[in-house]
């Protein structure tokens, strides 16, 4: 029995295939905007059994395939973070369009969470319009190491009046690196807001392609106080609790 997850999100589509219930395959690819073939792509590719799809483009997934099953973003980072490190208390996704965070019990229950989808500030797309103002490409952000105290504030919390401001610092002269750290408090800011409201408890992890943001990272513990744990299966948590749960629905 293979069972293909599938996370078709607004960015990138992630996969995550199970053979005999042992994870057998990770892989991400670009969304770019055909997202239906991507995903029949990786379907033609591991020729699985069952599909369950996650992500923004799933009920496409789901109109254009027979044997697809969906679930909610939320229920499958849910499982994956679950299945991949059990004692989980805290989600925090960073995406392409929104962020989430997520409560759960020592069962792996969803307890609480909330959802930032309505505003491009603290996400992904945030901070890849801001990179590009900066001149640094947003896959640059994962191998930066950039230390000390930030000393820029951006204080904007919209995307187009931040990337203004961060275009005025640059035409004052501050350096590139400063005004990054900046851009990167101001999405930490918006995420502690959204994570005090559901109480953090550890063990917090990381989920989704910021986590391996290691400047993002940094600055989250600082102002936390809090060990976030980043995981290498991180970026493909949801189309792994997508797979974790066609697998369950097997045994059924």
């Amino acid at each position: 029995m293979k069972v293909l997850g599938l996370d078709v999100g607004s960015t990138y589509i992630k996969i995550a295939l199970f053979e005999k219930e042992n994870l057998k395959a990770l892989e991400r690819d670009n969304t770019s905007y055909t997202p239906l073939e991507k995903a029949l792509y990786y379907i033609e590719k591991y020729q699985p059994d069952q599909v369950v799809a996650t992500g923004y483009g799933r009920n496409l997934v789901h109109t254009n395939l027979e044997n697809c099953t969906t679930i909610s973003e939320i229920k499958a980072f849910a499982i994956g973070a679950k299945f991949i490190h059990p004692t989980v208390k805290t989600i925090l996704d960073i995406g392409g369009q929104d962020t989430k965070v997520i409560s759960l019990d020592e069962t792996g229950k969803v307890v609480k969470f909330e959802m930032n989808d309505r505003c491009s500030a603290g996400t992904g797309r945030f901070l890849e319009i801001m990179c590009r103002a900066l001149g640094y490409q947003i896959e640059e952000l994962n191998h930066l190491e950039i230390e000390g105290e930030v000393k820029v504030k951006i204080s904007s919390l919209c995307t187009v009046f931040a990337e203004s401001e961060v275009i005025s610092l640059i035409a004052q002269g501050l350096p590139r690196e400063e005004i990054l750290k900046g851009v990167h408090l101001s999405v930490v800011y918006k995420v502690i807001s959204m994570l005090k409201r559901i109480s953090v408890k550890e063990d917090l992890v990381f989920a989704g392609g910021c986590s391996q943001n290691k400047l993002l990272k940094r600055l989250l513990e600082d102002q936390l106080k809090t060990k976030i744990i980043t995981l290498k299966e991180s970026p493909f948590l949801g189309a792994i609790g997508a797979g974790v749960f066609g697998l369950l629905k097997t045994r059924d």
